[in-house]
């Protein structure tokens, strides 16, 4: 719609209030119990800062402090909707979704990663996607087994 038919104090005004949507990644939406209700508690906060934003009186200041929030309950409420609960590998034999690997890198670097969500992976906190290409390469190989990723070695050492 055109500015010209809002109250909006300028084109700028109005870009700041219509967000467009996050991308939903083309993967399954695979998540952890914890990941699950982290999803859930994110979606919980951005309705409550939605809802912060709708008690400002100031029309255009009320659209630019809501545009964030709508952004992701829009976002949190479809990644809730699609969540496939996985539950906890039932052995450690075989890297899976929800391990807990260790591996060391032909550079010498030993590094342990919990094979997680798109949502709740985080490197430097020690969770990878399993749609990385790390996970990728180390899911269902055992202690012992080397792979190759981005063409390095990957030697896995141990398997949570």
């Amino acid at each position: 719609m055109s500015v010209a038919f809002t109250k909006e104090e300028s084109a700028e005004t109005a870009s700041e209030t219509l967000l467009p949507d996050r991308p939903i990644s083309p993967h399954p939406n695979l998540v952890t119990a914890a990941g699950l209700k982290a999803l859930e508690r994110q979606l919980a906060e951005a309705r409550e800062a939605y809802e912060a934003a709708q008690a400002i009186e100031d029309i255009n200041e009320r659209r630019r402090q809501a545009a964030i929030p709508l952004r992701e309950v829009r976002y949190l409420s479809e990644r809730v909707r699609t969540a496939q609960l996985v539950p906890a590998p039932a052995s450690a034999d075989k890297v899976a979704f929800g391990s807990t690997v260790t591996f060391s890198r032909d550079d010498g670097r030993v590094q342990t990663y919990r094979i997680v969500g798109e949502d709740e992976a985080d490197p430097k906190t020690g969770s990878i996607s399993f749609a990385s290409p790390v996970a990728r390469a180390l899911m269902g190989k055992s202690a012992g087994d080397v792979v190759t990723s981005a063409g390095h070695e990957l030697e896995i050492t141990a398997i949570a």
